[in-house]
């Protein structure tokens, strides 16, 4: 049974494995968006957050943390903007794009990437054992970039009917991972995905036409272009 834990700022429910989250409505304003805590990151659980505009995201040796942020940070692919730079890398197209073909590889180099006032990483070995198996159940995708049989960019996330929620990207070469997200987001658009879920606003992200809409329209998109 969900117990509340106080804070400073409001409750934060602590969930046990069979506890529904609570209302995103919930979440609180001051601590950007912290709805839950739980001891476990299951499957089950991921889909059911994300069904419900929540994700998880945490440190090393910290519980599990559960976000629903307002506003949210989205990319509609009819939006996706490209310098006129990155376009000229494209076109040169001296690299191979995949799709699917290493997962394991690329989420572990994105939890090996240095961030800017983080210490360690948050994709520590539970998120990598719990998106890896929605990986083998064809939820978690990656798609890589390569150069000379090399992995030197790409980015993961999940996809669920018409929304993709991107997690991570890295980058060994420059522009690789910008190059991953651009093809990432194009293919993204030929399959039918309406909405790509950014998380938290970046000025990176926004060069590439993210806006930031509200808990609310990010809710109620997710309920039209998610059917199952």
């Amino acid at each position: 049974m969900s117990q509340l834990i106080k804070t400073n700022f409001g409750s934060i429910t602590f969930l046990d494995n069979h506890d529904p989250f609570p209302n995103t409505d919930q979440a609180l304003i001051e601590l950007n968006g912290l709805l839950a805590i739980s001891d476990t990151i299951e499957v089950e659980k991921i889909i059911e957050a994300y069904k419900q505009g929540i994700f998880p995201w945490f440190n090393q040796n910290e519980p599990v943390l559960w976000w629903s942020p307002n506003p949210r940070l989205v990319l509609f692919p009819d939006n996706l903007k490209i310098s006129s730079s990155l376009s000229k890398k494209i076109k040169k197209n001296n690299y191979e794009f995949s799709i699917d073909k290493e997962f394991p590889s690329v989420i572990k180099h994105c939890s090996e990437v240095k961030r800017k006032n983080q210490n360690g990483t948050w994709i520590d070995e539970r998120i990598i054992s719990a998106y890896t198996k929605l990986h083998q159940l064809k939820f978690a995708h990656s798609f890589e970039i390569w150069v000379n049989k090399n992995l030197v960019g790409g980015l993961y996330g999940i996809i669920l009917d018409r929304v993709f929620f991107g997690e991570s990207m890295f980058y060994h070469e420059t522009d690789a991972s910008k190059i991953a997200f651009v093809l990432a987001v194009q293919h993204l658009k030929n399959i039918g995905i309406k909405m790509i879920d950014c998380q938290m606003k970046t000025n990176h992200l926004v060069s590439f036409g993210a806006n930031e809409i509200s808990r609310d329209q990010f809710i109620k998109l997710l309920n039209n272009y998610i059917k199952t």
